[in-house]
């Protein structure tokens, strides 16, 4: 007789759980490693100095996007369904676009009123979600997505769905602009990133949004004030769009429509993809950002090795798909 069978209920096998947890921690990085890898095996022009710096400056906007996400998300908890999301980050950046072009599409504007005019706008989004969220109690998938469709209808009567040339003196010296060899929009990113690090990863304030982030119970218990938190992490993420924007006119030449549909994918993909570079595999700050070059690189790839538009996009849900749904089988296994 057999008695060395594992009774029902016993638990699994330390390997096998060690493996599942790589697996779900660490396989959609590795997918991504691998779909790159194949990318740069098939286009020579992939690894190469000019692709690298293409790629570099096209991650820039929507580094500073994800970084605003990342702080919502740690704000909100990582639950894909009821945790902390804004989807209306790029439809504030794109906003802010057309502001921002229409002043300075003026013959003599000045940067800086145009510029605040464009944050304003963009603050603007940021409170309504933030009411929505932290005050009515809406749920923020559903918030966000409503002001995000709000936000681009608006847009494209504003802007009555056209190009918006801008040739201003600071844009084109943000876009032609370089020290030391890097580029100015990409130094403007890294100052962006490395506050809102040091904010969320070495301050006060930053460990009472993730104590918020981490239980809501707890942090109320604790005397944290958690709405005023929970509203303030959209104000910064509102924040973050109206700097992206700058650096899009500046990438553009102007404004374009449509632009909020591509960074809407890239700044979920970026944010998520990100997670896998924590200990913890929870939303970072730097995380978010190294997810930016990721999505930057995959992008470049895709577009060298001659994808179809219809085709880039469709990688994109599918690793979006593959990234949530891993990290919504971590939250059940810590439950």
């Amino acid at each position: 007789m057999n008695t060395s069978t594992r009774p029902v209920g016993a638990p699994t096998r330390p390997g096998l759980l060690g493996l599942k947890r790589f697996v779900l921690r660490r396989g959609p990085l590795l997918v991504f490693a691998l779909l790159l890898i194949y990318l740069a095996a098939n286009s020579a022009a992939v690894l190469t100095a000019n692709n690298f710096w293409s790629s570099i400056v096209q991650a820039a906007p929507i580094a500073i996007i994800a970084c605003g996400l990342a702080v919502v998300v740690m704000g909100g908890g990582d639950d894909a369904i009821s945790g902390g999301i804004d989807l209306s980050i790029p439809g504030a950046a794109a906003m802010a676009t057309v502001v921002l072009s229409l002043q300075l599409s003026e013959p003599g504007a000045p940067f800086w009123p145009a510029f605040l005019l464009a944050l304003l706008a963009a603050l603007l989004v940021g409170v309504v979600n933030a009411l929505l969220v932290g005050y009515v109690g809406l749920s923020p998938i559903l918030a966000t997505l409503a002001t995000y469709v709000s936000v681009v209808g608006i847009t494209r009567v504003f802007s009555q769905n056209r190009r918006i040339n801008v040739s201003h003196e600071t844009i084109v010296a943000l876009r032609d602009g370089k020290l030391l060899g890097v580029p100015t929009t990409v130094l403007l990113a890294v100052v962006v990133v490395v506050l809102l690090w040091f904010v969320m990863h070495r301050t006060s304030y930053g460990a009472r949004v993730q104590a918020v982030g981490g239980s809501r119970d707890a942090a109320t218990s604790a005397g944290i004030r958690v709405r005023g938190l929970l509203a303030s992490t959209y104000l910064i993420a509102a924040s973050t769009a109206a700097i992206a924007a700058v650096l899009l006119v500046a990438r553009g030449s102007g404004s374009s429509p449509g632009i909020d549909e591509r960074l809407l994918v890239d700044m979920v993909l970026a944010t998520f993809i990100g997670a896998a570079f924590s200990a913890r595999n929870v939303v970072t700050v730097p995380g978010a950002m190294l997810g930016a070059v990721l999505v930057s690189f995959m992008s470049n790839g895709l577009i060298l090795n001659r994808v179809p538009n219809s085709w880039v996009d469709g990688v994109k849900g599918m690793l979006i798909l593959l990234v949530v749904a891993a990290a919504a089988l971590q939250n059940r296994e810590r439950k």
